[in-house]
Parts: structure tokens; C-alpha cells; sequence
């Protein structure tokens, strides 16, 4: 389970019911929802809340890097509360189900020296592909 809440309660950000309902939508693992997904579902906890309130949450969410957004293809932005744990994606190619990876090796290592370039690596982001289960059945 991610630790949203508390991550941003000790940041010391201002908690108003609007921003504490996107941070509940947004709680948990495999957590992969866009903007809309989000705001329904907070809608449903907080019927007042509007689609830019959503949205500007989502966005400090990002800047205080509490969230990653997560974009794949062409698809709508995705929200991953899993931000302070190293993992990489796992996409459905044909629905676009999300889930989070932990693939073993450091991937900041294992790419070698010769295909480097001289550059100082900093981050990476690796997204495996596949069918998921019940599209593959399909």
C-alpha cells in the first residue's frame, strides 16, 4: 500500500478535503489512474469537487514528486503514487493496464561503459510490454 497521505502530511502540505480526497483516489499499489479517473472517483467521495481542482492537485502532486505521471504511447496520462520506491512499468499493449515492476539488477549499472556516450546517468525508465492476461485469452 503506497504511503501517499502520510508522505504529504509530512511534507507539510496544506491538507483541504479536496486535496485529501485526489491523495485517498490515488492510494494504493498498481495505482495507474489519468486525470479523469481520478476526478470521477473523487467525485464520488466529494461530489463538489471540480475537474481543475483535480488537475492542479494532481500537477503540485507531481512537482513536489510525491507522483509520477506516467505516459505510454499515446494514451492519457497516468498518476503512480509509487514514487520513492524504484520500479519500473509493465504495459498492456492492447488495454493499457499498468502494473508496477521490480525487475532485478540496477538499471542505472547495466548499461555498459562502450554504450554510455560519456554521459552521466541519472534516471531510467524502462517499460516492459505485453499482452496481459485476459487480453491474451481474448
Amino acid at each position: 500500500m503506497s504511503d501517499l497521505l502520510e508522505r504529504l502530511r509530512g511534507r507539510g502540505w496544506r491538507m483541504t478535503a479536496q486535496r485529501r480526497v485526489v491523495a485517498e483516489v490515488l492510494d494504493g499499489d498498481h495505482v495507474h489512474l489519468t486525470a479523469d479517473e481520478v476526478h470521477s472517483r473523487a467525485v464520488a467521495k466529494l461530489p463538489e469537487i471540480s475537474r481543475a481542482t483535480v488537475y492542479n492537485t494532481l500537477g503540485e502532486m507531481v512537482s513536489l514528486g510525491e507522483v509520477i505521471e506516467v505516459a505510454t504511447d499515446k494514451r492519457a496520462k497516468r498518476y503512480d503514487p509509487n514514487a520513492h520506491r524504484p520500479h519500473q512499468h509493465l504495459v498492456c499493449a492492447q488495454c493499457g493496464q499498468i502494473r508496477d515492476v521490480h525487475p532485478s539488477g540496477n538499471p542505472l549499472t547495466d548499461l555498459p561503459d562502450s554504450e554510455r556516450f560519456g554521459f552521466t546517468i541519472s534516471d531510467v525508465e524502462v517499460t516492459y510490454r505485453g499482452l496481459c492476461p485476459s487480453c491474451a485469452t481474448a
